[in-house]
Parts: structure tokens; C-alpha cells; sequence
């Protein structure tokens, strides 16, 4: 087949016309681009050798539509992105009425590429590229449409699954019904009339047709102003290019200082009124925090903002280097409840460098030792002391480079801090970083402190290459605890949140750090539920609640 658009005009059918808008999965289904109605190719005759079901690259009219009293059908030539929207959509739906257990991650190597290789005349119009590069290229798309395309790049801690599988790559929206056409010249008061309104859940861009009949179709933006909505720009707030890095945190971003605290944000899934997010009316004027929630990257590692910035960070974000006096950093997940343990490996420690390792709270000074405060309890390597509230007390032999240590916590289930979900956020303002948005809190550290209570049953052990040196802190104050550390000049130590130990502790019960990565996204994403459930109805927000 020559490259371009191949055509078939067929002549209509009895009874042809799909008047219940139904629709049949998996099977090859075109959507009329003025009526918007389904129908399966078979029930015009069609030849569909060269199609594949959930393709959008074409242009169909019913034959009650279209001029002539005929069916038109017009293939185009697919992009890579709609490509790669059918490749996935077509092995999502293959996992689901095979597999025992569906799938919604596919691996690149392993699975779409050799699909993309196997059906690349049923996708495309376009010729096979004499040069094997387009399997980088397909990567590259899935990776830049994070709107369209789920990204994992690695396999969770302890998942047997092996690294040669990924990357994988998925669907962020899994209803297959909302995937459809790009029909650029719909009528204007079809645009008018549906450009407020979303079918799709996730997949931005799917609207229903004019009649308010039938399965939404997948549209551009608009550049004119009869449609209600404005092309989005590079320069707008809202959508300018928020690629992460690998560790899943820009590279330049605001430090928590000053009484201020910032957390990295993205657009909300799951907030009503999602169309508000395809406007660029915003510039200039305060984003509204609910349609937005925390961005949360599902592994456990030490933070990059929040951190003193004086402290080096690797690139694997497990590594820390101090500078000058102490400085501290905390992990980038936290823990309210149960029992948790994670590692620390003294690499290097030069004369004259001290390190202080423990857990703290939000509100711990970064710019001190950690124990320093009401807010954090650590343990040091000169004499073994234990710290809280600047005070130190005799724990334990001292500790130094080659030494393993492990960091025990034990939080009561039932205090309020424990049966609370993390806060949303959503109330806070955003502001705007190197093209990334933030949500901005302002630190009450006295407020705080007159309000920390003591969490009975809570313990802190401290071990030292696999052995206990006992209980180090009783009865610590209620809240949430993060791994820290905080170093003295040039000291370098590595942390292990799990789940695999040098010394895993044989005598208590613990789960790894580690699996607070998943463990925060869980409860994060049911908070954030749970706040649009209780402040919006019906689209719009609640009154006040008056008893």
C-alpha cells in the first residue's frame, strides 16, 4: 500500500444504522464523524484487512449522514501517539478476555514494540522506515504524553518481576469505550455545545456529540474563540512541560526554609469540573488548589527539597554528603502508624565529622542536628548519645565508618494521628517554579509545639550492625515520623529503606520503608477522594454547613 490516505466508498446497507449507539469491544468499530453514533465495519462491508479494532486514524460518515446517501470511509496516516493509543488499548483488551489476572502495564521490548512491528500496515498509511529507529521514537512519545500514557520504569522493591520487562507502558484511562477519532471539522455548534464537557474520566479531550447521543470522540483543542476553550500555549501556568527526571523530582525546585514548605503538585484525576483544566484563563490569577493534588513518586527515597541545601544529594537520592555544620535531610515518605525500619551504611567519616540519624517529624529544623527539637530523636555517632530537645543522654557505644545501622519506630494504631489520612493540600496556594507548580504551607512551629501530646506505647530502637542496643525513646510525641539524617562536614552515608537488610532484625516485627512508597499513594489518592466527595455537588461546591 503507497503511503497516504486509501479510501472506500461502499454502498448502503438495509437497517445498517446502529440505533442503539452500542458497542462491541475488541471488535473493528468506526465512529461517524457528524452523528457520532457507533457502528461495527461488517455492517457495511467494509474491507477491514488493513484496520485493527480502537483505531482512530480515519474519517467515517454513516450513510444517514452523508451526502450521498453512502458510507464514506478514509484511512489517514497515524501519528506515532495514535499508535501507540491502539497498540495499548488492543493489548489491554486482549489481557482482559485471556488473562486469568489483566494486565494494564506492557512491556516495551517484550510486548509493544513486536505488536507495533507485527500490525504497522494495519496502524498506519505510512511506509515501514528503512531505519530500525522508530521503536526510540515510540519511547519518546509515550513518555512526553503523560496525559495519555502511564510510565513505569522500573519494578516495585522486592516485585518479582525481572528489570529486563521494563520500561512499561499503559493506558491512563482504561475505559476502552472513550477511545475514538481526532474529527477536526465537526460542526461549530457541536464544538459550542460540548466543549464544557468531558465523557472520558482521565483521557483529556473526549466529548460527546452534538445529538448528546452515543460514545464521546476524542477532539483537538479549538484555536478559535467560537468554541468556548483556547489552545493551550507553552507559556501557560497550567500546562507548561512537567516532565520529571528518572528519581521522579525536578532537578530545580524551592527548598522548605523560611517557614514555608512546598509540595510538588499535578493535575487531579479524579476533581470535578476537569473541563477547567483545558482553559488558560487562569494566567494570572490564583490556580484553584482542588484541581490539583500532591505528585507523589511511588519509591521511597531521600528528599531533594526538603533538605538543607547545603547537603549533596546523589542521583540515586540513597547517598547524602554533609557540609560544613550539621545540616539535615528527611526521607521523602513518612509513617503515622505501625512498625518500620530502614538502614543506614557509614561510608566515609573523616576525623573531625560526626553524623546524628534518626526520625523526625515535618516540622524538624533542617538547619540543625537532628534531636535538636521537640519535633525529631536521634542517635549520635560520637559516644553513641541520644538526643531530643537538645538534650543528650548516655544510650550506647559510638558508632562510625563500615558501621550498618538500623532505625526501629513502633507507633500506636490508635491515637489521632493514626486514624487520619494525610492532608490534600487543596486549601493551600499554589504558586508557580521553574515551570512546575507547588503547593505553598506555612510552617506553625510554635502553634505545633504547644499542641504535640505523647503517644503512649511508642518506641525508638536503634541496632548497630545487626545487634539491638536497646530502647532508645518511650512514649515519643504523636505524629508522623520520617527517616533523617544530619551530618557534620564531609560525612557520607547511604540509606536502605528495603526491603532487603544486611541486618534485618530477627527478634521484632517490622515492615521496610520501602513499602510506604505504594502505601502513601493509597492513602493520598482516598484522601483526595474523600475531600471532592465531601466539599462538591453535583459539580459545584458545597455551602458552608450550617447545625
Amino acid at each position: 500500500e503507497a503511503p497516504g490516505d486509501s479510501s472506500e466508498v461502499t454502498d448502503a446497507q438495509a437497517g445498517s444504522v446502529d440505533e442503539e449507539n452500542g458497542r462491541q469491544l475488541g471488535e473493528i468499530e468506526l465512529q461517524c464523524g457528524i452523528c457520532t453514533k457507533w457502528f461495527t465495519a461488517d455492517t457495511f462491508g467494509i474491507d477491514t484487512t488493513s484496520c485493527l479494532p480502537f483505531m482512530t486514524n480515519y474519517s467515517f460518515h454513516c450513510n444517514v449522514c452523508h451526502h450521498s446517501g453512502n458510507t464514506y470511509f478514509l484511512r489517514k496516516q497515524a501519528n506515532l501517539k495514535e499508535m501507540c493509543l491502539s497498540a495499548l488499548a488492543n493489548l489491554t483488551w486482549q489481557s482482559r478476555t485471556q488473562d486469568e489476572h489483566p494486565k494494564t502495564l506492557f512491556s516495551k521490548d517484550k510486548e509493544i514494540i513486536p505488536f507495533i512491528d507485527k500490525y504497522w500496515e494495519c496502524m498506519t498509511t505510512r511506509q515501514r522506515p528503512g531505519k530500525m529507529t522508530w521503536p526510540n521514537n515510540i519511547v519518546k512519545t509515550m513518555c512526553k504524553e503523560r496525559d495519555v500514557f502511564l510510565v513505569k520504569e522500573h519494578p516495585d522493591p522486592g516485585s518479582k518481576d525481572p528489570e529486563e520487562d521494563y520500561p512499561k507502558f499503559g493506558l491512563v484511562d482504561q475505559d476502552l469505550a472513550n477511545i475514538g477519532p481526532a474529527y477536526d471539522n465537526q460542526k461549530q455548534n457541536s464544538a459550542v455545545s460540548t466543549s464544557g464537557s468531558l465523557n472520558g474520566k482521565l483521557f483529556r479531550g473526549i466529548a460527546a456529540g452534538s445529538s448528546g447521543k452515543g460514545r464521546g470522540a476524542k477532539r483537538k483543542q479549538q484555536d478559535g474563540g467560537t468554541t468556548g476553550t483556547a489552545k493551550k500555549t507553552r507559556s501557560d501556568p497550567l500546562f507548561s512541560a512537567q516532565r520529571l527526571p528518572p528519581h521522579g523530582y525536578p532537578l530545580e525546585h524551592p527548598f522548605n526554609k523560611d517557614g514555608y514548605r512546598y509540595i510538588l503538585a499535578e493535575p487531579d484525576p479524579h476533581a470535578p469540573d476537569p473541563e477547567k483544566l483545558e482553559l488558560d484563563c487562569w494566567a494570572g490569577k490564583p490556580i484553584p488548589g482542588d484541581l490539583y493534588r500532591a505528585c507523589l513518586y511511588e519509591r521511597v527515597l531521600l528528599a531533594l527539597h526538603d533538605r538543607a541545601p547545603q547537603l549533596k544529594i546523589s542521583d540515586d537520592r540513597l547517598t547524602v554528603v554533609g557540609e560544613k555544620g550539621y545540616s539535615m535531610v528527611r526521607a521523602s515518605h513518612g509513617v503515622r502508624k505501625g512498625a518500620w525500619y530502614f538502614e543506614i551504611s557509614m561510608d566515609e567519616m573523616p576525623p573531625d565529622t560526626a553524623a546524628r540519624l534518626g526520625w523526625s517529624q515535618p516540622l524538624g529544623n533542617l538547619q540543625a542536628p537532628l534531636g535538636y527539637d521537640k519535633f525529631s530523636y536521634s542517635w549520635r555517632s560520637k559516644k553513641g548519645t541520644k538526643f531530643h530537645q537538645s538534650i543528650g543522654k548516655h544510650y550506647s557505644s559510638g558508632y562510625g565508618q563500615g558501621d550498618v545501622l538500623g532505625f526501629y519506630i513502633s507507633l500506636p494504631e490508635d491515637t489521632e494521628t493514626a486514624k487520619s489520612l494525610p492532608d490534600t493540600y487543596k486549601d493551600k496556594a499554589l504558586i508557580k517554579f521553574k515551570s512546575y507548580l507547588y503547593f505553598e504551607e506555612k510552617d506553625f512551629v510554635d502553634k505545633a509545639e504547644k499542641s504535640l501530646k505523647q503517644a503512649p506505647g511508642s518506641e525508638i530502637i536503634f541496632f548497630k550492625n545487626g545487634a539491638s542496643q536497646g530502647v532508645a525513646f518511650k512514649d515519643i510525641f504523636e505524629g508522623v515520623y520520617f527517616p533523617a539524617i544530619s551530618l557534620y562536614k564531609g560525612c557520607t552515608v547511604s540509606i536502605n529503606f528495603g526491603p532487603y537488610f544486611k541486618y534485618p532484625p530477627r527478634d521484632i516485627t517490622y515492615r521496610p520503608m520501602s513499602d510506604m512508597g505504594w502505601g502513601a499513594v493509597v492513602e493520598h489518592t482516598l484522601a483526595d477522594v474523600l475531600y471532592h466527595v465531601e466539599t462538591e455537588v453535583d459539580g459545584r461546591r458545597s455551602p458552608p454547613w450550617e447545625p
